[in-house]
C-alpha cells in the first residue's frame, strides 16, 4: 500500500478520546489518552481501505477539512 495522508478529527470528553477520519466515512477509533486513539485509528485506516477497495469503492487522495465554530443561543 502506498503511503497516504489523512486529516483526522480528535475529540476529548470523559471517557478518553475519539477519532474520526472525514476523508474515509465510518472510520472512527477510540483511545484512553490521545496518543492511544492515534494509534488505534493509524490500524484502523489501513483496514478500512482494504475493505472499501475490496468492495470497489475509490479511496480519496488530497481532502481538505476546514474545522470552524458557530454560535448558538441555549
Amino acid at each position: 500500500m502506498k503511503q497516504i495522508t489523512l486529516p483526522v478529527v480528535i475529540e476529548a470528553d470523559a471517557d478518553g478520546y475519539f477519532v474520526s477520519c472525514p476523508a474515509l466515512q465510518g472510520c472512527n477509533s477510540q483511545g484512553d489518552t490521545h496518543e492511544e486513539a492515534i494509534k488505534n485509528d493509524q490500524d484502523a485506516i489501513p483496514l478500512h481501505i482494504e475493505d472499501r477497495l475490496a468492495d470497489g469503492e475509490e479511496i480519496p487522495e488530497r481532502i481538505s477539512v476546514t474545522l470552524s465554530t458557530v454560535e448558538v443561543a441555549d
